[in-house]
């Protein structure tokens, strides 16, 4: 112990959305909670690359008594981080330090949001998208956005059928997109069961289509709350091809 430079973090500032964590390269900043934490000292060299990331200042670096900078505790750290989020990693990344621009965590809530006129006689429609990115093989499973939130299960089909997409489905919710016939069941099922483990999801809403393969999603979705172990409510709802929308239908765990 001795006092050295550190990071500090104004959780008052902080909207969780990630950007410092991604330029942590020592790991030793993670979002908890829905804000920015520094998990451990010894990870913190002190240098504040990640500084200049953050749109809210909420980073400083301060000096105060912590824990030495420690690289062989960093290093494996950075080693268990990597076999516990292979997962999340994007198929396309060419190096470990490298973060896709289309998988950057971002929390867009808040944001002036675009409004348009749809087709006449139908009334305006808003923007509701609050995240980025929505595909459920990129999502961060302790992403901000779905901690306390309704999570949409979206069949990437689906929002296609749907004129009204995001006032009748999208408002108000975190959203995960995927397609059962095309993707790995098995890991859309591990990638939900650590959203509903790590994330505090209030219920699942599944939007699929009339078509047989559609249904796996209610498949993902109902074996990853039961791996969760948590009482979380999910209803589906069907979406014709056609247009047609079904009534919400609870789904039993």
């Amino acid at each position: 112990m001795s006092k050295r430079n550190i990071i500090e973090i104004d959780e008052e500032k902080c909207t969780g959305c990630g950007l410092c964590s991604n330029a942590c390269a020592e790991g030793a900043i993670q979002i908890i909670g829905g804000k920015a934490k520094l998990v451990k000292d010894s990870y913190c060299d002190g240098l504040g690359a990640c500084l200049g990331e953050c749109p809210e200042n909420a980073l400083n670096i301060v000096e105060r008594d912590a824990q030495d900078f420690d690289e062989e505790e960093v290093k494996k750290h950075i080693e268990q981080s990597h076999k516990e989020a292979k997962i999340n990693q994007p198929i396309a990344q060419a190096h470990e330090a490298f973060v896709c621009p289309g998988s950057r965590m971002m929390n867009i809530s808040g944001l002036e949001h675009v409004h348009n006129e749809v087709s006449a006689g139908s009334g305006p429609s808003s923007f509701e998208l609050r995240q980025w990115p929505v595909q459920l093989t990129l999502l961060a499973p302790n992403a901000p956005y779905f901690q306390g939130a309704d999570l949409l299960l979206v069949a990437d089909c689906a929002p296609f059928c749907v004129p009204d997409f995001h006032n009748r489905f999208l408002k108000g919710k975190a959203v995960a997109l995927g397609c059962p016939k095309l993707d790995n069941v098995q890991s859309y099922i591990d990638k939900m069961t650590q959203i509903a483990t790590q994330s505090d999801i209030k219920s699942i809403t599944i939007l699929h289509i009339e078509v047989p393969c559609c249904n796996g999603l209610i498949h993902i979705a109902r074996e990853a709350v039961k791996a969760s172990g948590k009482n979380i409510p999910v209803t589906e709802v069907t979406i014709g091809i056609r247009g047609s929308i079904s009534d919400a239908t609870p789904v039993v765990i």
